[in-house]
């Protein structure tokens, strides 16, 4: 199956009970025994597996190419998940820009665990080799990253992973499969918030991990289980069912992302716009080379450099909600420093560029003259 038809079919079977062309949502805990540990069916328990639940991961692992898809409470608890895997003494190599959530799990939940994270500019591949030794055991990138853009080259990094047997795990959350598929180029594990494009409509937390190597998927799966990060079944139907519009939504995305960055690209109280579909954003090339399109989010700061600046320009929008989170049908705004990546200390976030008056947008699916109408207003 081509993407498109993935999204509706990929992994999907009917209900084999009634013929429900949509999963039911198995809203239940046990499944019946017809005798001491012989289940009637797969299913025995829910935080083990449940029918709705798994319908999803089939989904998931469908439209990533993988061999095994696993749905979470969040994205965090699908990053928990990975980061068990390891003990006192491992190394893990993260990419410098990182989503504040995943950067203050390193940092303040598995600091006193004796693993130690090293975070680099992952586009210095020379820097990036030097960091490993016989201890590093996990590569951490995400591309494009939350919320400068930037991009990492998954192929480059998955040759040097491969060689020297590291697992290479890619968030994936901003590009999604439809615009990019990290397991196709090299990498062993994608994660996703699926709270935002997978879902899609702002209504869901969730997370998901794929992997194409079946052993590691059973690892995982056990991890899952054993300390009980799962997906209920009603949040794994609303995931499911915005997987089926993905690829629809992000068509849409795209298309108004590349507005918008162009207006804000020439917007006089506009200094840098961050978008990988700017010719003079500098990781275009990679995206070109590794994304078939290039989204719908876009950051930006201003000529001026005042945080007043940014928080008036926010505080004026009418169309664009003020809201954390990104990736559904409605457009958001953001203040990075103020907002999502607040829990990243000062000197940190100035270290990689995240400066007091950035602004990240999530361009929704609205009509794109209602959105740069609104833009142009805000900034009176």
């Amino acid at each position: 199956m081509k993407f498109n038809t993935k999204t509706i079919h990929g992994g999907q079977h009917h209900d084999p009970s009634t013929g429900a062309v949509m999963p039911p949502v198995y809203q239940t805990s046990t499944f019946v025994q017809t005798s001491p540990g012989k289940p009637l069916s797969e299913y025995e328990y829910s935080r083990a597996a449940n029918p709705t639940r798994s319908a999803l991961e089939n989904a998931l692992a469908s439209i990533e190419n993988g061999t095994r898809g696993l749905a979470f409470s969040s994205g965090l608890a699908a990053t928990d998940c990975v980061l068990r895997s390891f003990k006192a003494g491992d190394e893990i190599i993260a990419m410098d820009d990182l989503y504040g959530g995943t950067y203050r799990m390193f940092t303040r939940i598995y600091k006193d665990s004796g693993i130690k994270f090293h975070f680099v500019d992952m586009n210095d591949i020379e820097k990036f080799k030097s960091l490993i030794n016989e201890n590093t055991k996990l590569v951490w990138v995400e591309t494009p990253t939350n919320p400068l853009m930037k991009l990492a080259d998954i192929q480059e990094i998955a040759k040097v992973t491969k060689e020297k047997k590291i697992l290479f795990a890619v968030d994936n959350t901003f590009a999604t499969p439809y615009l990019q598929k990290p397991l196709d180029l090299g990498a062993d594990i994608v994660m996703h918030s699926a709270t935002k494009y997978l879902g899609g409509h702002s209504d869901v937390i969730a997370g998901a991990l794929i992997v194409k190597d079946e052993a590691l998927g059973e690892q995982l799966h056990f991890q899952q289980f054993a300390t009980g990060a799962t997906l209920g079944p009603m949040d794994s139907f609303l995931v499911l069912r915005g997987i089926k519009t993905l690829h629809l939504r992000m068509q849409r995305h795209c298309e108004n992302g590349e507005k918008v960055a162009a207006f804000l690209n020439n917007h006089p109280k506009v200094k840098t716009v961050y978008y990988p579909g700017l010719p003079s954003h500098p990781f275009h090339e990679i995206a070109k080379k590794q994304m078939s399109g290039f989204g719908g989010m876009v950051s930006f700061t201003f000529v001026t450099g005042k945080k007043e600046d940014s928080i008036l320009f926010l505080e004026k929008l009418e169309v664009f909600t003020l809201a954390e989170s990104l990736g559904g049908v409605e457009s958001l705004a953001n203040h990075p420093a103020l907002m999502t990546h607040a829990s990243i200390p000062e000197d940190k976030r100035k270290e990689i560029g995240i400066t007091d008056d950035l602004v990240r947008l999530s361009v929704g699916v609205e009509d794109i003259e209602d959105l740069l109408k609104d833009l142009e207003q805000a900034f009176l």
